[in-house]
């Protein structure tokens, strides 16, 4: 039987609702299999409509098994490698063909290494605990700021020190490095009443410190080694008992207190 333009659409509109009313009487759950049951049934056995109505759905092409996952590390060497391998080939064959290819893939690793800089530092600017300069500012007004915060906290430190703190102060005589440093550390005693003692490592006095001591292996058991190496401090600490090399040779009223304060108030890598 041959269906007529007119009568056909008529017929399409029909089979194109029955299936729906069919589906929903005998699949309440609406999982979607007596729908298609039905279809198939309907367009392919009962109207035996031809070859014009698709009864075989397509098959699903198969999906190529998932390769290993490749680390990002990988990828990473795999990029610097094909950077080397570029620039290499654009020295040993300068054609423009070769020079073009590197630079424009040196362009594309600049590209991501600015996309990764950018988000970087948006990241650091949104989570305050990844900042390292609000412990350690790099600003001029910034580092300003620390700087004299740093001092007042020092001062307030230093001040004391002296009921734990005192200071072993190793010379020589012949020294003269002794004879400028010596000084300067007297300044540092007296302003906050730090005790020094003096220990001369070849038996001669100082001016500054007439109450000195001659080594009679101090300088050894305190940690200083054995070179022998003056001007040297060591800061001992009278409640642990321990002591806490300072440094050697002529060091600037700022360098001494810092150096206390950094070895007596400061965690080991907090500071930096």
């Amino acid at each position: 039987m041959i269906l007529r333009p007119r009568t056909s659409l008529t017929v399409l509109a029909a089979l194109l609702a029955a299936p729906t009313t069919l589906a929903l009487a005998a699949d309440p759950h609406g999982d979607g299999v007596e729908v298609e049951q039905q279809e198939d049934a309907l367009y392919c056995k009962e109207r035996r409509l031809g070859t014009w109505f698709y009864c075989e759905r397509p098959k699903e092409a198969p999906r190529a098994a998932a390769g290993p996952a490749v680390s990002a590390r990988s990828q990473l060497a795999a990029i610097s490698a094909n950077l080397e391998e570029l620039k290499a080939r654009a020295i040993l064959d300068p054609s423009a063909e070769n020079v073009t290819a590197y630079v424009r893939f040196q362009r594309e690793q600049l590209d991501r290494s600015s996309l990764f800089a950018d988000v970087w530092q948006r990241a650091l600017w949104q989570d305050p605990g990844l900042d390292y300069t609000l412990q350690r500012p790099v600003s001029t007004l910034g580092k300003r700021a620390w700087i004299d915060q740093r001092k007042t906290d020092r001062d307030l430190a230093m001040a004391k020190l002296s009921g734990r703190y005192g200071v072993f102060y190793f010379y020589a005589s012949s020294c003269g490095a002794c004879d400028i440093f010596a000084p300067i550390l007297k300044a540092v005693s007296d302003r906050y009443g730090l005790a020094v003692l003096a220990v001369s490592m070849d038996g001669g006095p100082t001016a500054t410190f007439p109450n000195y001591v001659v080594d009679a292996g101090q300088y050894e058991r305190l940690g200083l080694g054995t070179d022998r190496q003056v001007p040297a401090l060591v800061l001992f600490d009278s409640v642990t008992k321990q002591p806490m090399p300072i440094g050697y040779g002529i060091l600037s009223q700022d360098e001494i207190m810092d150096r206390v304060f950094q070895l007596t108030q400061v965690q080991p890598g907090s500071d930096f």
